[in-house]
């Protein structure tokens, strides 16, 4: 059976199932390109941040703008642009731009949860106005006869819109639990070198306090002097 068949055959629910299909087809694509990108060249762009940071936390910086177009980058970079953040404002700049960037990582995932619920729901309808087209063309008298052999047909062929959307809704399923997987790891990647940079951050912070306090000393408190009445002396 050609796919010209199948959607003449499959009835009218086969097209929003048709549609549903090309969009998940997208996302899909979409996705592929996207999570390709970021898992090949995150360990390279991470590692190259962490060791330019470690010897000089000015230079990392700048390495870490050059890699504005990678997320791992991106994340890295929203608090190294802070000019001499307290600790806890650090901290707080790399939770913001973690969530900015998982909900990036997350495009998509609504289209591909609407298309597992719909598409199975849309195939059953097909097969129930399948069903009633063809047993409703047919009276009591005429069971057992050859009247009856279209039947048998008109219900294989409601059956069609069925099996397309199980099949939409299963492929669907599939790639969105693969990019789930993909999002889990790129929490625990954000929450290591998150850790990691704001435990490099402390030590230069604490560093340039006590170079601060060194430098400038605080001033000496002089107590109050004494007054000494002459005629207390004599």
């Amino acid at each position: 059976m050609t796919p010209q068949e199948l959607i003449i055959k499959g009835g009218i629910a086969i097209w929003p199932i048709l549609f549903l299909s090309i969009l998940a087809l997208g996302v899909i694509l979409d996705r592929l390109w996207f999570w390709a990108r970021v898992l090949l060249q995150e360990r390279q762009i991470l590692n190259t941040i962490m060791e330019s940071t470690f010897r000089n936390w000015e230079s990392g910086s700048e390495i870490a703008k050059d890699y504005r177009h990678h997320p791992i980058g991106r994340f890295l970079f929203a608090p190294l642009q802070l000019p001499q953040p307290e600790p806890d404002v650090f901290h707080l700049a790399l939770e913001a731009a973690a969530d900015d960037e998982l909900a990036l990582m997350r495009r998509g995932d609504k289209i591909l949860e609407a298309v597992i619920a719909l598409s199975p729901l849309l195939g059953l309808l097909g097969t129930v106005l399948g069903l009633i087209n063809s047993l409703g063309s047919i009276s009591i008298s005429d069971l057992g006869t050859a009247s009856t052999a279209g039947v048998t047909l008109g219900i294989g062929e409601s059956l069609i819109s069925t099996a397309a959307g199980l099949v939409v809704a299963i492929v669907s399923l599939a790639f969105y639990r693969l990019f789930q997987a993909f999002l889990f790891g790129q929490v625990r990647i954000f929450r290591k070198a998150g850790s990691d940079l704001e435990l490099l951050y402390r030590q230069h912070w604490v560093e340039k306090e006590d170079l601060k306090f060194t430098i400038n000393p605080p001033a000496l408190v002089k107590g109050p002097k004494k007054i000494i009445d002459p005629q207390t002396e004599k």
